[in-house]
């Protein structure tokens, strides 16, 4: 693992590093008039379903909680309940994503956040090698295997991904 620039230190990398897993930085330049996971994929080349968005949701049993999905899909929140063990979840409003998380909208990572939120990533994270996610602000993304995301996040695998009705 190569040192990380003291300039692309966030608390997500000094976590990783302090529990010793591989992990590599992407940088890319911040569209702040497009800040989708489907554009973050393209500026550091990658499928968008290697690229993982980090959504904040509360479930009315559980609380706050983390889902992570590919980039063009869609959240389910009927499954994401399920998985959860809440008869219902509902995504956090935009304007409360930061003082829930401590991140900015776009930079929003399950790792070192405000508080240790339970995370659930959509299973197809295991299709890949290396999947993405934000370091925990815009303009910089860690790719890692999944399995190394799921055990320092103590994620919990599952199908979060809503049907497209074609």
């Amino acid at each position: 693992m190569a040192k990380t620039p003291g300039d692309l230190k966030t608390n997500a990398v000094r976590l990783l590093e302090q529990a010793g897993i591989p992990f590599e930085l992407r940088q890319y330049a911040v569209d702040e008039n497009d800040l989708s996971a489907e554009n973050v994929a393209a500026k550091i080349g990658l499928p968008p379903e290697q690229v993982f968005k980090t959504l904040i949701a509360q479930g009315d049993v559980t609380g706050y909680l983390f889902a992570l999905l590919p980039a063009g899909t869609e959240l389910d929140p009927r499954l994401l309940a399920k998985a959860s063990g809440n008869k219902r979840v509902e995504m956090v409003a935009l304007r409360d994503v930061q003082a829930v998380t401590g991140y900015l909208r776009g930079g929003v990572s399950p790792l070192a956040a405000k508080k240790p939120y339970p995370v659930f990533i959509d299973e197809t994270a295991l299709l890949w090698d290396v999947v993405s996610f934000s370091a925990g602000v815009r303009g910089l993304q860690i790719l890692i295997a999944p399995d190394d995301l799921i055990r320092i996040t103590s994620a919990h695998l599952a199908n979060l991904l809503r049907c497209s009705s074609a």
